[in-house]
């Protein structure tokens, strides 16, 4: 269950720091983020999904050393994203 085409495109226009970004820290953030949302939304109605529990581990753990990077790096762009992520560092 990717993510919708749509709401790829409107996250990765929203991050981007330029036409064509998707590499950058923050639009990877930024899809994750909207990938464990979605994710963590099923697994509330599927309970026993172990599978896809192991994955929303492993992308909140990607997601997190992702943020530290950018902090290490950028700490500007760092609370910009988390802000208009609405995450709680």
């Amino acid at each position: 269950m990717p993510l919708a085409a749509e709401v790829k495109q409107e996250v990765i226009q929203k991050f981007a720091r330029e036409s064509g970004d998707t590499g950058s820290p923050e639009v990877q953030i930024a899809l994750l983020t909207a990938r464990i949302q979605q994710i963590a939304t099923h697994l509330r109605a599927n309970k026993q999904d172990a599978h896809n529990r192991r994955g929303l581990v492993m992308m909140v753990g990607k997601r997190n050393r992702l943020l530290r990077y950018l902090k290490r790096t950028d700490i500007g762009r760092y609370q910009d994203t988390i802000k208009a992520l609405g995450l709680r560092k």
